[in-house]
């Protein structure tokens, strides 16, 4: 199922979303309609307090295959390097702008079977999985951007490539 996403100024956005105690059918069915919701609204990724659900779930497409990668309770292990991109947000539509994040991250998370699981990744897949958990944090990516982009700036700079 389709859901609403939750658009800022929402206070459920800046809030520190409360730890998974029991994967069962109900977060089941939320991973499927997080995945459903991100794919309907064109997202690389989307976190549970965007769908109005307040638990550490996060799910990211990585890769050029878009991966699909579930992250239930999610920890930072370990970052390294920096790098700057622009990052958009569909808590935040029509708004892009230049983030500098860890260009590593090495996580570790629950799948929906309950196992744990770790995952590195670099360059944009870490981009995205810390902007998902970030998320998780209450934390916004507005509150990271250095340099705002219009969605007319972002076309021009795409038919330059």
């Amino acid at each position: 199922m389709i859901r609403e996403i939750v658009k800022h100024p929402a206070e459920i956005l800046t809030q520190v979303c409360k730890e998974v105690t029991e994967i069962n059918e109900e977060i089941i069915t939320l991973l499927d309609d997080m995945y459903e919701t991100m794919v309907e609204y064109d997202g690389m990724g989307i976190a549970a307090p965007q769908v109005n659900v307040p638990l550490r779930i996060a799910i990211v497409e990585l890769g050029e295959e878009r991966t699909l990668i579930e992250m239930i309770n999610p920890t930072v292990i370990e970052t390294s390097g920096s790098s700057v991109d622009i990052e958009g947000c569909l808590s935040f539509p029509g708004l892009y702008g230049e983030v500098e994040r860890p260009s590593y991250v090495k996580i570790e998370a629950h799948d929906r079977y309950g196992q744990v699981y770790q995952l590195e990744a670099v360059d944009y897949d870490a981009r995205c999985i810390l902007h998902e958990i970030d998320h998780l944090n209450g934390i916004l990516f507005d509150s990271k951007i250095t340099l705002v982009y219009t969605e007319e700036e972002l076309e021009e700079m795409f038919e330059e490539e």
